[in-house]
């Protein structure tokens, strides 16, 4: 498969919403989507298996100074496992670091393993746990673990953070 990536526009957050609704419980809407990349900080990168086709992943970040966060970043479930977050994480760290960023953080759910091993290949490091943050339908909320990484030496540290959870 051929994934290409495009910075997304205002015009795209109806594409933003219905990839989000498709990957999370608590979706955010398109006026959500368009009012975030109306921001002056906000990037959003999509990602498709050719641009004439609708979107199937997407990357959503804010930049400010010198610090940038992951708000969001979701891969519609047929197409999980096909390289499209680590594509639109590479091009969201790169894109960030062009802006002036030289750390990025985001929050991800302990239990998210597949988003663990992502991001340590990336050199996230966990920076802090919110106990109980995810609030899941008929189910126990998960911890959310706080996550940082350096721009200038983002990947490939192996920081291992599935083993260090608890």
């Amino acid at each position: 498969m051929t994934i290409e990536t495009r910075i997304a526009v205002v015009e795209d957050a109806a594409s933003l919403a219905r990839i989000h609704r498709e990957c999370f419980d608590l979706a955010w809407d398109e006026e959500s989507f368009r009012h975030m990349l109306g921001r002056s900080g906000a990037l959003a990168i999509l990602g498709s298996e050719r641009m004439g086709k609708n979107p199937l992943a997407f990357v959503l970040v804010e930049i400010a100074a010198d610090q940038s966060e992951i708000l969001s970043i979701a891969t519609v479930p047929n197409a999980r496992g096909s390289g499209f977050a680590r594509i639109l994480l590479r091009q969201a760290m790169d894109e960030a670091r062009l802006r002036g960023a030289t750390e990025m953080f985001l929050e991800v759910a302990h239990d998210n393993e597949a988003a663990l091993a992502l991001y340590d290949g990336f050199g996230f490091v966990m920076t802090g746990r919110r106990r109980s943050y995810y609030g899941r339908p008929g189910g126990a909320a998960a911890d959310a673990l706080n996550l940082r990484a350096i721009l200038s030496a983002s990947e490939g540290h192996g920081n291992d953070l599935r083993t260090r959870l608890d």
